[in-house]
């Protein structure tokens, strides 16, 4: 935890990406055509989103990870609006010759999407600076499930150090992924925590996988809310916050990012998915993916405004 009335730093890992967002009433049928109502050209990537989130509601952000060639278009779009959002860009590997993943993404008017995305395969072989590098100043390391080929070892080292080490999951993970007992807090979307559980049930998915790590285990599930298990190892559930939502690309990643930060400033779990519930609503509530992370008083306004949902009642599952 950082020292009193100073911002506790979070190291992000990931990997960035050019998203070109499109809004259509639906996505056009294969083989023909749609005019789009909107197009708006962000930075994304599930670690960018995050980060963006943290800085946003007042954490210090570094982030780590590889980007392409510094003389394409791409990497210099994203490092300038990461630079306006006060991220700390040190780390960042630039690899000669590659190139910035590029996402086109369709946005329905439900908040719905359809995604294409372009990730370099030679990106995964970066070379991340060491621990002692990294770690200086540092109080949570958020990472993406898929970086685990080049983070793996920095997350161990993280979590020898006592740093937690949050990840967030957005795709099945092997049951020998590292991430899986270096983590402290693995964060899941509902299909994923099934996927890699191999059981068709959130709360069966989390408990046969809990046999294999003894990290905390969530399952995000959008409007249905939280599913995760406490300290007896016994399924609890933190609502959702009802909302209109008309985007929620990114939504996951501003609730991993939200998340991070109470922890980092010394919150429980409960306080934190609390928090994180309350972040992600509100993003959902405008466009713009990650770029549309609410900002600190927001989210403590929005609390105060709403009644608090159920934190605390166990499911019967």
């Amino acid at each position: 935890m950082a020292a009193p009335g100073i911002a506790p730093r979070i190291l992000c890992i990931g990997i960035p990406v050019r998203d070109l967002t499109f809004r259509v009433e639906a996505v056009p049928a294969r083989g023909s055509k749609a005019n789009a109502s909107h197009l708006e050209e962000i930075c994304g990537g599930n670690a960018l989103n995050a980060a963006i989130a943290i800085a946003r509601l007042g954490g210090r952000v570094s982030f780590a990870g590889p980007m392409g060639d510094a003389r394409e278009a791409s990497s210099g779009f994203i490092l300038e609006r990461m630079t306006q959002e006060s991220i700390d860009i040190r780390h960042i590997v630039r690899m000669p010759g590659l190139t910035t993943p590029v996402s086109a993404i369709m946005i329905e008017a439900s908040g719905e999407l359809t995604l294409v995305i372009y990730r370099d395969p030679a990106l995964w072989t970066v070379k991340l600076p060491d621990g002692d590098e990294l770690f200086a100043d540092c109080q949570a390391v958020l990472v993406e499930s898929r970086c685990a080929t080049f983070c793996g070892d920095l997350c161990a080292e993280a979590r020898r150090r006592g740093i937690p080490v949050i990840v967030g999951v957005d795709r099945a993970m092997a049951r020998t992924d590292g991430l899986l007992t270096a983590a402290s807090h693995l964060l899941f979307a509902s299909e994923q925590v099934q996927e890699s559980a191999g059981v068709a049930d959130d709360g069966e998915a989390l408990r046969t996988l809990a046999k294999l790590t003894p990290a905390f285990l969530a399952a995000t599930r959008g409007p249905r809310g939280t599913l995760w298990l406490n300290e007896a190892g016994e399924l609890e559930e933190t609502a959702a916050f009802p909302i209109e939502a008309v985007d929620t690309l990114g939504a996951g990643d501003v609730f991993h990012g939200a998340f991070t930060l109470r922890l980092a400033e010394g919150e429980d779990v409960r306080e934190a998915l609390r928090f994180a519930a309350a972040a992600a609503a509100l993003k959902c509530t405008r466009h713009g993916g990650g770029e549309a992370s609410p900002q600190r008083i927001e989210v403590e306004e929005f609390l105060r405004m709403r009644r608090e949902p159920d934190t605390c009642r166990s499911p019967r599952i």
